[in-house]
């Protein structure tokens, strides 16, 4: 393949491809060595940035996909929510995936401790919204699931790893940007020992990799209304 058919086909790859395509995908069905491949993505990252173009191509959550650009995100949220229902999502679960963020892998029981309150249905709710997954179970007595952030999450917010995750105090915020501030999420002073000051705790203990087990039972949260598809203030795909 020439050059030019190289990109044409990588960029026709990113375009088609429903979650971010990875350096190695995209190798594979180039024919080409990786080198090559990340060379090629190089330069379709630095045509799409040209003011002219209204979408980029980003890397995130280890791989490449097309974004709409920071200029447009507010005209393209209002199109998205003429589409479909917005997601929604409750600070109760706002607060628990902070948890989960910052101390994944956690266990129900942990995040219990940490928010002070059964958090059953907000963990079946963030599965259901798959914002979290489960991450086998933890080498204690009783053996509990573990929790961790989804590749969805990492979608939603942006991120390309989870090196990237902001300050506490700025998680909201990104919250906000990512699902859709609309109808505003109310704000929650923290109680003393809760996410601020132990959210970030490492778990020590040591984790026996297993088969995601089934979803943990609990009441619904009560929704705040939220936006489903602009994700990171707006990603879309092209169409």
């Amino acid at each position: 393949m020439t050059p030019q058919e190289i990109q044409s086909a990588l960029e026709a790859i990113i375009y088609a491809a429903d979650e971010p395509a990875t350096l190695d995908q995209i190798a594979k069905a180039l024919g080409v060595e990786k080198a090559e491949a990340r060379d090629a993505l190089d330069l379709l990252v630095a045509a799409y940035e040209t003011d002219e173009r209204g979408i980029g191509v980003r890397k995130v959550a280890g791989g490449w996909k097309f974004y709409t650009k920071a200029q447009h995100h507010d005209v393209v949220r209002k199109f998205i929510k003429s589409l479909q229902p917005p997601l929604r999502l409750t600070m109760p679960a706002l607060e628990t995936l902070a948890v989960i963020a910052y101390k994944q892998p956690a266990t129900v029981p942990e995040i219990n401790e940490i928010r002070g309150v059964n958090v059953g249905g907000v963990i079946k709710t963030l599965l259901e919204k798959r914002l979290i997954t489960t991450a086998g179970r933890k080498a204690v007595i009783g053996r509990p699931i573990l929790y961790r952030t989804s590749k969805q999450f990492m979608m939603r917010f942006g991120l390309s790893d989870l090196d990237e995750l902001p300050s506490l105090k700025e998680f909201e915020a990104l919250a906000q940007a990512a699902l859709g501030d609309d109808a505003g999420i109310a704000p929650v002073e923290p109680e003393e020992g809760s996410i601020a000051q132990e959210a970030i705790a490492d778990s020590a203990a040591p984790i026996e990799s297993e088969s995601p087990a089934s979803q943990v039972d609990g009441e619904p949260e009560n929704p705040v209304t939220e936006n489903a598809r602009a994700a990171s203030a707006g990603q879309v795909e092209p169409s």
